[in-house]
């Protein structure tokens, strides 16, 4: 079974080393290997616990509900259904925000194209291209010309 350093563990994952280490502190991972030295080594076991922990915490999941999860897994199978439960409270939350973003989304796009359609309104002016990127030169004007 391989083994991950804890660098490497937090390059996997995505999370910091402090979040390693604060997630082990609270509980949420149980049971990390040690070297005869004393250093903790993540199993792909781990690894997956992780994946799983950044897509919940991504998700907006309270930490709460986190333990929660790893707590009921940790007691066997016969919590699946609970766990399921869970889950599926969160996806129903998720979705509400991906609604909510969806309108914010179509509200800020309407806001863009009013300005859009305002005679001399220039992205560049703002110091902003069609893309997002910045055009502003690092002296504060705006590359390309235009006013600042």
């Amino acid at each position: 079974m391989p083994g991950y350093t804890p660098s490497e563990a937090a390059t996997r994952s995505g999370f910091s080393l402090d979040t390693l280490r604060y997630y082990e502190k609270i509980g949420l991972l149980s049971d990390i290997g040690r070297t005869s030295g004393g250093r903790r080594v993540f199993t792909d076991d781990d690894l997956s616990w992780l994946l799983l922990f950044r897509c919940l915490r991504d998700t907006g999941m309270p930490i709460a509900e986190m333990c929660r999860y790893a707590e009921l897994a940790r007691d066997g199978e016969h919590t699946a259904g609970q766990r399921q439960a869970l889950l599926e409270r969160h996806a129903e939350r998720v979705e509400e925000q991906m609604r909510l973003l969806e309108r914010q989304y179509h509200h800020l796009r309407e806001k863009i194209r009013f300005y859009e359609r305002l005679p001399g309104t220039r992205l560049v002016d703002h110091g902003v291209d069609r893309d997002g990127r910045t055009t502003r030169a690092p002296g504060g004007s705006v590359a390309g010309g235009g006013r600042s």
